[in-house]
């Protein structure tokens, strides 16, 4: 068995569901420490974060480049769903299961790994290596990662690179690797009218005749055109609520709530003003309050993208492609300290499922990737 498959079970083993950490963080602290890592514990809220970091030979003047993840999982879902134990790692025909196995324990182990077998082989690496690790990625993520950048921050500490080892694998290992993600904007829009009986309409004012022009004018809007890299923005209602549940009453309210997915093509400040023009030109008597979860953030080619584009294609054969599809994750809070995020991880099928699993041949080959971009980058 690799060092990479155990590491992987172990960490499997440990239910880590979220902002829970179970001593994930400890075990990998105590693999770190043993090969020269200094290893610091920030926490906040409840939450576990942890920074490692193993300084090269050029200090502070070098390049620093850092693993991040999460150790945090999602709830299991109904137990006896589950053809096996959620937290007891199996094996079933090729395949490891356990809750995080693709989200993302594999990509932690593969971190450990990695950089134990680099700092060996090069002792006299040039560049630094971290790992930034929080357990409050699936949770609301306001205590973990975001608070270590925080913390990096106002100690001036930059980042040069950084992989995120979500699972950004679609059919095998290599074949997507994310260079960025849409930002996440969400607002909470409430249409006011006059409640009074149906058969009085003149008497009342029903928020949602009130509101269905503009909704259709929204709905309709085309927000940008996209980029090179990302696709146009998109603007979706998630919910729609109003009236008593009566049949003989109109609606005093309409509330609806909506998300933005937008790119670097549009700002905040622009959509949030095009929904405003909109809603003025109605003339609705409204309430609209905005939740920004979000900021996109993109890295165009170059030196890490190039760098784990080469290294999955010595390692794999694979060509990978850059997307920047999908939700949003960690990378959106590492951006502001670093220019270079990509996230790079096994295949995403099976995860937040039901029997969610990882294919045991990806395993070492994905720390073989990791490694291999250390050696490209800060050897």
């Amino acid at each position: 068995m690799s060092g990479t498959l155990s590491l992987t079970e172990a960490l499997i083993a440990r239910a880590s569901v979220t902002p829970e950490d179970r001593d994930c963080q400890s075990l990998m602290i105590e693999r770190l420490s043993a090969a020269g890592f200094v290893c610091e514990t920030i926490a906040s809220g409840g939450v576990t974060n942890l920074w490692a970091v193993k300084r090269g030979t050029e200090g502070a003047s070098g390049k620093l480049l850092a693993f991040a993840g999460h150790t945090d999982v999602v709830p299991t879902g109904p137990v006896e769903q589950w053809t096996s134990p959620p937290f007891t790692p199996t094996h079933r025909d090729g395949k490891l299961y356990g809750r995080g196995a693709a989200d993302m324990k594999a990509s932690l182990a593969a971190f450990v790994v990695s950089s134990e077998e680099f700092v060996a082989k090069h002792p006299a690496h040039r560049g630094s290596l971290a790992l930034l690790i929080t357990s409050d990625e699936e949770g609301p993520a306001t205590d973990g990662t975001v608070k270590v950048v925080e913390a990096l921050k106002a100690r001036g500490e930059r980042l040069d690179y950084c992989i995120v080892g979500e699972p950004t694998s679609n059919e095998t290992l290599g074949d997507m690797v994310k260079n960025g993600r849409r930002g996440s904007m969400t607002g909470k829009l409430v249409v006011k009218g006059v409640q009074g009986h149906i058969a009085y309409p003149h008497l009342a004012k029903n928020p949602i005749h009130l509101l269905a022009p503009a909704l259709a004018e929204l709905v309709a809007e085309r927000w940008d055109g996209g980029n090179e890299y990302f696709p146009p923005t998109t603007w979706q209602v998630s919910n729609l609520h109003s009236g008593t549940g009566a049949t003989n009453v109109i609606p005093g309210h309409a509330e609806l709530m909506f998300n933005f997915r937008f790119s670097t093509a549009s700002t905040v400040e622009g959509l949030q003003s095009r929904v405003h023009a909109i809603l003025d030109k109605h003339a609705l008597d409204c309430d609209l309050t905005w939740i920004v979860s979000g900021l996109p953030f993109l890295t165009p080619r170059g030196a890490l993208s190039n760098a784990l584009d080469k290294a999955i294609r010595e390692e794999t054969g694979v060509q990978p492609e850059l997307s920047t599809t999908g939700g949003t994750s960690d990378g959106r809070f590492i951006a502001r300290i670093c220019e270079q995020v990509v996230e790079f991880g096994p295949p995403n099928g099976s995860i937040h499922k039901i029997d969610e699993h990882v294919e045991v041949r990806f395993i070492e080959p994905l720390k073989n990737v990791y490694r291999r971009v250390l050696e490209e980058l800060i050897a």
